[in-house]
């Protein structure tokens, strides 16, 4: 009887042992200077390092923000990097209930570039021509229509003459060498690649359009789901999250070394110095979600289509309670 309590007992020991290590985090993101974050938090183990030996991290890679919110969906992440629309598309479709932000991770970021020799020199130069975007429905497309409507521009699909074309970044560069396209809404680092390769030029720096200069252009969300079952991880994540915002706002030339490390090994291909340091600057790594900003994505998308025939309740897509636990810990303001 005795040995047998002791087997038990071993056997139990191995069960908690195992349960203990097996906790998964599934963590997905961009290969992108807009997701330095969890760019450099993956090259330099921040995040290992902070949610300990219990906690197996799993990174999936996207290209854009629809896909991402797809797998957190169907469940296949946890967490992500992600831009405002889609977050709030995400948050629409699932009528609040699949997903929380939770920090935000950068501002700024993004241009409309246009062809050299396309012969745009103000806005009603864009009657008529091929403008793109990286996807339908994400920031950038959301942001580009919006523009458009408020210079009395209208897209194809609306009316209007100006072709608007979702497309891969990549995409968009060959299309402006063969001179099948003739402007893009993007995100950098293709911004400034579109300037130094692709024979562009930079008409307009989103950021001008923003008060103070700043728009949310990634955020950190999470599932609802994790969020209730695993509280302490999501604080713990939050954490190395805001602490690693720090040091790349303190060691901006080493940061940029180890984002375009993780780049190069994600994509196969590094970027050239020259658009690294071209592009980081124009965007703003920080931790706070800029809500109203978001907000105001949101009405954009509603004016735009992709919100429904009501202007959808966004008042609980906001969890910032852990957030600002961590700023509180630190001497700092809470995010409103």
């Amino acid at each position: 009887m005795g040995n047998r309590s002791g087997l038990i007992a071993v056997l139990l020991l191995l069960v908690s042992t195992a349960s203990w290590g097996q906790t998964t985090l599934r963590v997905g993101a961009f290969p992108n200077i807009t997701h330095a974050q969890a760019m450099i938090g993956k090259t330099n183990g921040a995040f290992e390092k902070a949610m300990g030996p219990q906690v197996n991290i799993q990174w999936t890679s996207f290209n854009a923000g629809p896909s991402a919110i797809e797998a957190l969906f169907s469940g296949a992440i946890d967490m992500a990097y992600v831009g405002p629309n889609p977050t709030i598309n995400g948050y629409v479709r699932s009528n609040g209930g699949a997903l929380r932000v939770i920090a935000g991770a950068a501002s700024g970021g993004v241009s409309l570039v246009v062809r050299n020799d396309a012969g745009i020199n103000k806005p009603e130069d864009f009657h008529g021509k091929r403008v793109a975007s990286p996807q339908l429905g994400n920031t950038q497309d959301i942001a580009l229509r919006a523009w458009l409507q408020a210079h009395g521009l209208k897209s194809t699909d609306k009316g209007g003459d100006v072709q608007v074309i979702p497309m891969a970044n990549p995409d968009q560069l060959t299309l402006f060498l063969r001179k099948q396209l003739d402007a893009a809404w993007a995100p950098e680092p293709w911004a400034t690649r579109l300037i130094q390769e692709g024979n562009g030029r930079r008409f307009l720096d989103e950021r001008t359009l923003w008060p103070q200069g700043q728009f949310v252009i990634t955020n950190l969300v999470v599932s609802t789901k994790f969020l209730q079952a695993h509280p302490d991880l999501v604080k713990a994540w939050i954490r190395a999250h805001v602490e690693l915002t720090d040091w790349i706002n303190g060691h901006l030339p080493e940061a940029r070394k180890l984002l375009n490390l993780q780049i190069q090994k994600e994509t196969g291909k590094a970027l050239p110095s020259g658009i690294l340091d071209e592009a980081f600057p124009r965007m703003q790594i920080t931790y706070n979600p800029l809500r109203q900003t978001l907000l105001t994505s949101a009405h954009s998308a509603f004016e735009a289509g992709f919100l429904g025939r009501q202007m959808p309740d966004l008042s609980g897509i906001y969890d910032l309670r852990n957030l600002n636990q961590v700023l509180a810990e630190t001497g700092r303001k809470p995010i409103q």
